[in-house]
């Protein structure tokens, strides 16, 4: 009998372990190099660069948030959370129509922009939570709105280089806003289709040469080789000519420089919101030497652009396969004969 009753005993220390783990499950989310995400027991721990949150349980998920970045409305439109929203800063930089319209409707207040925030409207909305790219010359901004029990979370996507990474961030907003499976069942989507796009843009038979951005003054601040920008032209079966460049940011050139380079390219993309070729030579006639203006296709990024508002910066920065997409039929239209660009448009 003895060695029944310690095999029952063992039977039930066990069975006690698993219903232990089961009420304390502790899951580790890497969104990208800069965002880890940490779930135990109920409790939710972010970690964004330099910044750290935790979340208790009855804190979640947020149901009152305030945006001072339009590039985090994309998030929240493909989650469908727009209700959730109760304040924005410069809402003139948001295309959304469901979060333009709650803003006429009152459902969604102007909190300011980036020159000046309206803290007593904010403090007066008691937000669970405020979404915003940190920057540094507001810490007393947000050293005040901390010390009014309001949490501020940074998160910096637009430091994030490899687009499904940036994609992924809408995987912490689901958590965050009690609709995870909806973020993981997008995030996996729009993985699939990124996927797809990248191994369709292998069958080209060329992969043309291509120049990116535009001159400020005298100086052209061209997208570093491991950018955002780069990493979609690499995917998109091309070669941009400064593919071998290690630089994370942007790469300041002089004209001469880029001429120098520019000899062979086909497509220069990504060159600003410029209305036609004769407008950009108007503002920077050096642009007539290249062979690319001449003879070459140049594409804006106005595809969907209403006044100040631009889509490319909100939804674009969720949707990387629509991107890869437009860059794809830009480089290899025969892969795509029946895709009409979305946020791209060939300047005339």
């Amino acid at each position: 009998m003895k060695p029944r009753i310690l095999l029952l005993i063992v039977f039930l220390a066990l069975t006690a372990c698993k219903r232990e783990q089961k009420k304390s499950p502790s899951e580790t989310v890497s969104i990208s190099n800069h965002v880890q995400l940490k779930e135990e027991s109920g409790n939710v721990h972010i970690q964004s660069g330099n910044f750290s949150y935790d979340f208790k349980q009855n804190q979640l998920p947020f149901k009152k948030i305030i945006l001072l970045n339009a590039s985090m409305a994309g998030y929240i439109s493909e989650l469908e959370a727009e209700n959730l929203v109760i304040g924005v800063a410069s809402p003139e930089y948001i295309y959304s129509d469901k979060i333009q319209s709650l803003l006429k409707e009152g459902e969604i207040q102007n909190v300011g922009n980036e020159q000046k925030y309206d803290v007593e409207k904010i403090l007066s909305l008691k937000p669970d939570a405020i979404f915003t790219n940190h920057i540094a010359s507001f810490d007393n901004t947000y050293k005040l709105l901390k010390d009014n029990g309001i949490q501020v979370v940074f998160l910096d996507e637009y430091m994030e280089q490899k687009p499904l990474e940036k994609t992924a961030y809408i995987k912490l907003f689901g958590k965050l806003f009690g609709k995870d499976k909806q973020a993981v069942a997008k995030y996996e989507e729009i993985e699939k289709n990124y996927n797809q796009l990248k191994h369709l843009a292998l069958q080209a038979k060329e992969r043309p040469t291509v120049l990116a951005n535009e001159m400020y003054g005298d100086i052209w601040y061209l997208p570093g080789g491991k950018t955002s920008v780069a990493n979609f032209i690499s995917d998109a079966n091309a070669n941009y000519i400064l593919k071998n460049n290690a630089e994370e940011k942007a790469v300041t050139m002089s004209f001469e420089e880029v001429f120098a380079k520019a000899d062979q390219v086909q497509y220069w993309i990504n060159a600003g919101n410029h209305i036609s070729k004769k407008e950009m030579l108007g503002m920077n006639p050096v642009y007539s030497k290249l062979n690319v203006f001449n003879q070459g296709k140049i594409y804006v990024i106005t595809g969907k652009e209403k006044a100040k508002a631009n889509d490319f910066f909100e939804s674009g920065v969720v949707r990387s396969d629509l991107v890869l997409k437009d860059y794809i039929k830009i480089f290899h239209p025969e892969l795509l004969p029946d895709y009409q660009l979305t946020y791209m448009k060939e300047l005339q």
